[in-house]
């Protein structure tokens, strides 16, 4: 009896062993990625895709903005503030005007200028109190991680997430430098090292009943030659699906680390004169060092002006409102001086406008 038992006993277990990996196989193949047809390119044309934006050597646009402060993202939130109208100029190699107007009423809430070397930005609104309207002005690679120290150290700084006028943080990070490469790519540089590579990311796909799919990219890696040896500067993205298109652009510190990460959206024609076709019509950057990012998006793609010239005098803005002015440079220079050699962040060195 129990000789003839045994057998059954087994073909049973057998069975619902068959019956749990099956069933794990069918869920997992349900929730399986779907990997999407690629297109081949070669590493020229790569480059010839960058130099394709590089054609850009000035622009004048009306913006949508949304602002995202990402400094409590570590705590599992983030503040999403309303869009605002925006106005750019740029032109090469690196000076941008950008206006920040309250919609409807175009009411400027903030204007910034940058030549390339130095910024300055006025801040115009700031919920009522005149606390926080300022003219800052400070250069482009000046690093004042020791001002957001202090920053941070003040009780008074207005950067708590309970504050009235959280907002003002979101602008005190701005800088309009940040938008000058995303907006005029700089062209492939005959004296950079570039390689190619490829990589395969999972992905939702909003545009398909699919939820998860494996999307691939061609990488385009660019290095300078430094005393270390080979630093990397620049890192293209080209999704590979229906084409080659430019998805993201990700810049880089002399550390390695990433300065900005900038994604490109759905393409189209800028301007009305059919010159600019295949370009993004919206572009998101991101800042981790200053928390934030920014999505832009051309309000009429059709009424971008590109190819004008601009004068030197307008990317460099003018304290007409006689605000109250925070030179950067200057307090910099007071926070290193009196820096303890514990790197402790010096008491009343802090500015909300690091």
């Amino acid at each position: 009896m129990k000789s003839a038992s045994l057998p059954s006993y087994i073909g049973l277990l057998c069975l619902l062993a068959a019956a749990t990996f099956s069933g794990a196989c069918l869920r997992t193949t349900k929730h399986d990625a779907v990997l999407l047809k690629t297109e081949d390119a070669t590493q020229q044309q790569l480059m010839d895709e960058v130099n394709r934006f590089a054609r850009v050597n000035s622009m004048r646009a009306k913006m949508d903005l949304n602002f995202v402060d990402n400094s409590f993202a570590a705590f599992g939130s983030k503040e999403v503030y309303r869009a605002a109208d925006g106005e750019v100029v740029v032109q090469r190699p690196a000076k941008i005007k950008l206006t920040v107007r309250v919609p409807v009423i175009k009411s400027d809430v903030a204007q910034m200028t940058s030549d390339g070397e130095a910024f300055r930005v006025a801040i115009l609104q700031d919920g009522g109190t005149g606390k926080y309207k300022k003219f800052v002005k400070g250069t482009n690679a000046a690093d004042y991680s020791k001002l957001r120290d202090s920053m941070s150290a003040s009780s008074d700084d207005g950067s708590s997430k309970n504050s009235k006028h959280p907002s003002v943080n979101v602008f005190a990070n701005i800088r309009p430098q940040h938008f000058t490469d995303a907006l005029l790519v700089r062209p492939i540089d005959p004296d950079c090292l570039y390689t190619q590579s490829t990589i395969f990311q999972m992905e939702e796909d909003k545009a398909s009943q699919v939820k998860k799919v494996m999307r691939g990219y061609y990488l385009l890696d660019e290095f300078v030659k430094d005393g270390a040896g080979l630093r990397i500067t620049r890192r293209f993205w080209f999704d590979r699906v229906g084409g080659i298109r430019l998805a993201k652009q990700q810049l880089f510190d002399k550390k390695g680390e990433i300065e900005s990460d900038i994604v490109y959206g759905q393409e189209g024609a800028l301007t009305d004169t059919g010159q600019y076709p295949n370009l993004p019509l919206e572009i998101e950057v991101t800042r981790p060092r200053e928390k934030y990012s920014m999505k832009l998006k051309y309000q009429r793609a059709d009424s971008v002006t590109i190819g004008a010239t601009y004068p030197d005098t307008a990317f460099v803005l003018q304290n007409s409102w006689n605000l109250d002015e925070v030179d950067l440079d200057k307090k910099l220079a007071e926070a290193s001086a009196t820096q303890p050699p514990s790197n402790t962040a010096t008491k009343g060195a802090g500015t909300p406008f690091q």
